[in-house]
């Protein structure tokens, strides 16, 4: 279902108008709930004051990422509507790469949306996607949200769980079940973003591609050196790196 709209290259905002498009297109197939929308809205804020940039602070995120994927005995991505309607190639593909389980997990859960996103994955070459009806038989303790419904092979037995476009609550139980946590969040002062183990602040159609490329590279590491990478991240100063840009750019443009 396309949009009957043509937006030229040379519009100045063509990059953020297809994003809209793609997120519009899957609101329109039933895969992103009309939340997802606002949400998106709010993110794009964020990418505005970045520069619409990826950021160093969210190379060093992204390479620790990798690291933690390949380290991982359990990996396990977790998709929701707008990360289906705007990266589903690339979530198939890094779950190639690094060995990890794809489950859909929604906050607006509803059968059919579940449904239409496993058939959307699996159409795109995804061997089996967990989490969807009866198979989130699990329950992530202490959590009142749809989201504590998963599914005991996935995200329930992960030991490193991939949030793109997460919500706070989940993160925070998550962690407390002892999973490692790796958040994509354009906002670096949300709950998602603060206590995640690896936050990438960048939007999630520039960070994907990166992931996936350093992925591939890191598949030719030792684990002694994935493990050195990970040893010398800390998540607390990456956030405070990228409230310093946002700061910086601010008062840039203020002064301007």
């Amino acid at each position: 279902m396309k949009s009957e709209f043509f937006i030229p290259k040379s519009h100045p905002r063509y990059y953020s108008l297809k994003i809209r498009e793609k997120l519009v297109e899957g609101f329109k197939k039933g895969i992103v709930p009309i939340e997802g929308l606002i949400a998106q809205g709010r993110g794009e804020t964020f990418d505005y004051i970045l520069g619409e940039k990826t950021l160093k602070p969210a190379i060093k995120s992204i390479k620790a990422a990798a690291a933690l994927f390949l380290l991982a005995k359990h990996p396990v991505i977790s998709v929701n509507g707008n990360s289906a309607a705007l990266v589903p190639e690339e979530i198939i593909k890094l779950a190639e790469i690094v060995g990890a389980k794809i489950e859909v997990n929604l906050f607006y859960r509803t059968k059919k949306r579940e449904e239409k996103i496993k058939k959307l994955l699996l159409s795109l070459g995804a061997d089996i996607i967990l989490g969807v009806g009866k198979d989130a038989s699990a329950t992530i303790p202490k959590l009142m949200s749809e989201r504590r419904k998963v599914d005991p092979r996935g995200i329930f037995k992960a030991d490193v769980v991939f949030v793109p476009l997460e919500d706070g609550d989940r993160t925070e139980s998550l962690i407390k079940m002892g999973k490692k946590v790796i958040a994509i969040d354009l906002n670096p002062f949300s709950r998602t973003a603060q206590k995640a183990t690896i936050t990438i602040v960048d939007n999630i159609v520039r960070a994907m591609p990166e992931l996936i490329k350093l992925s591939q590279k890191f598949k030719n590491y030792s684990q002694q050196k994935l493990k050195s990478i990970l040893k010398n991240y800390d998540n607390k100063i990456i956030l405070k790196e990228m409230i310093e840009a946002i700061e910086k750019r601010l008062t840039s443009k203020a002064a301007n």
